[in-house]
């Protein structure tokens, strides 16, 4: 009875490594599966952002030749601007400076209006 038992135990303490060992396998596998789909991951992580870099790219050269257009032409319009308004300060330039002095030069001497209307 002694040797049945002691097989008996031994028979559990084999099943006992061998559980073990399943127990150690399935563990290393989830690991292995884990470290696979952050790389997998990391790998479609890189794709997608080459993916929108080139793409946002793309966008940016079918609007630079947008941009250099809009500068040239609003650079014209304010040349046109700043022409019109040199070409009308020099029109005007003496008649407002003969305004000025005028002003300044002829000062008729009267009284304020409210000193006026208290006396």
């Amino acid at each position: 009875m002694a040797a049945q038992q002691s097989q008996s135990i031994q028979t559990l303490l084999e099943a006992e490594k061998e559980a073990a060992k399943i127990v150690q396998q399935a563990r290393q596998y989830r690991v292995q599966r884990l470290k696979d789909a952050r790389t997998e991951a990391s790998k479609e992580i890189d794709e997608y952002k080459k993916n929108k870099e080139a793409e946002f790219k793309a966008f940016e050269a079918s609007r630079a030749g947008t941009t250099s257009n809009a500068q040239a032409t609003v650079d014209r319009e304010t040349d046109v601007k700043l022409q019109e308004i040199t070409d009308s300060y020099n029109k005007n330039k003496d008649a407002v400076i003969k305004k000025l002095l005028d002003r300044v030069v002829l000062v008729k001497p009267e009284a304020h209006r409210n000193l006026k209307k208290a006396a």
